[in-house]
């Protein structure tokens, strides 16, 4: 069967499920969702980041891993009533007053013997005698088989049960809304801004019959690896065994350049004359040095850090190679600035910008040419 549902992004998932958290708790609509989604697109750390939000507990179950006593519970008699009485599992949440998240993680890999017990909890949210509380909302998701996965056929009694999205990876909703704020090493994330096609490469590796493939969930793990600073080629085997060798190999030239270009904390250490010579010439270096800026950005160094990336667009007055006067060094500095302001929202350090002369200039400079 094919799934007729609207495919979206990471980033789109997440703001319908929030809409859908925001109906539920104002009690207008309950229901369950289902994300599709290949291994690695980021549904699991969808469902994270909202229960993050919303200030909801988390309860992950993969029904890979699990029988049906252990939803349904386990039976014991009570001679004083002489009836079967079950004891509920502890996995599902029971508190009224507390948000929660119910997450059926591999749904379409869970046994068929499993799905009648699942119906209850998607349709009916309930499972024997424990009914989910109005504070529950219900998440599942899974693979297909198209995507290479172990998967069954899902029936049209389960999917009547659920309301469908199909998630897929997209490069700018990536680096916008998960690469950028969770700080991943400059080196992916300059990589994926100019190489999008290789942030999900699973289509491509099924067809091939490759084993590896390059998923957003396998370049963060790439971005873990550059973290513990191995050696060249060290760094290149592991590369290759997280994202494949074809991407790998592209990956290495910028990674190279990143790793020669970019001292970060070098610049933030530095005077202001003496930090002019350490700005990196090549532009993915200087996409590099500006996200590995928003990363380095904190309450103890967001005025040297907001003073670097307003200094990245006067590079062509400040250093006499011809390269710098070919970058678009305005647009680089314009870019790293929206950056660089979500991530101070997201940490509450907005005043930072408010008392940063260099920042006011940078903003002063956008009013006058009419791009405020």
């Amino acid at each position: 069967m094919t799934l007729n549902a609207s495919t979206v992004s990471a980033g789109t998932a997440l703001e319908t499920l929030r809409a859908g958290w925001a109906a539920q708790a104002a009690g207008k609509m309950t229901t369950s969702w289902m994300l599709h989604g290949a291994p690695g697109v980021g549904k699991t750390q969808v469902v994270g980041q909202l229960a993050k939000e919303i200030g909801a507990r988390l309860f992950d179950l993969r029904l890979t891993t699990i029988e049906p006593q252990d939803l349904r519970g386990l039976p014991y008699y009570d001679h004083a009533t002489q009836k079967t009485i079950w004891y509920r599992p502890e996995d599902l949440p029971d508190d009224p007053e507390t948000p929660a998240i119910l997450f059926l993680d591999e749904l379409t890999a869970a046994p068929p013997m499993l799905q009648p017990t699942v119906y209850g909890l998607l349709q009916e949210r309930r499972v024997g005698t424990h009914r989910l509380p109005d504070s529950v909302m219900v998440i599942a998701a899974g693979n297909s088989a198209d995507d290479g996965a172990v998967a069954y056929e899902m029936g049209t009694a389960l999917s009547d049960r659920l309301i469908h999205l199909r998630v897929v990876a997209a490069a700018s909703d990536w680096l916008e809304n998960y690469a950028v704020p969770r700080a991943l090493h400059p080196a992916v994330i300059a990589f994926i801004r100019s190489r999008g096609d290789l942030l999900d490469t699973g289509e491509t590796a099924l067809a091939k019959g490759d084993i590896i493939a390059a998923t957003p969930r396998s370049w963060e793990k790439v971005s873990q690896i550059l973290h513990t600073k191995p050696d060249r080629r060290l760094r290149d085997v592991l590369v290759a065994g997280t994202v494949g060798s074809a991407a790998a190999a592209e990956f290495a030239l910028v990674a190279d350049e990143v790793a020669a270009s970019i001292r970060i904390d070098d610049l933030l250490s530095a005077d202001a004359k003496s930090r002019v010579a350490l700005y990196p010439a090549g532009l993915n270096a200087l996409y590099g040095l500006v996200y590995g800026l928003v990363g380095a950005f904190n309450a103890e160094r967001a005025r040297s850090v907001i003073d670097l990336m307003a200094e990245i667009g006067r590079l062509a007055d400040l250093r006499p190679e011809p390269e710098f006067q070919r970058l678009p060094l305005a647009e680089l500095r314009t870019h790293g600035f929206e950056l660089l302001i979500a991530r101070g929202l997201g940490l509450g350090l907005e005043d930072a910008f408010l008392d940063s002369p260099a920042y006011t200039t940078y903003a002063a400079e956008r009013e006058a040419a009419g791009v405020a």
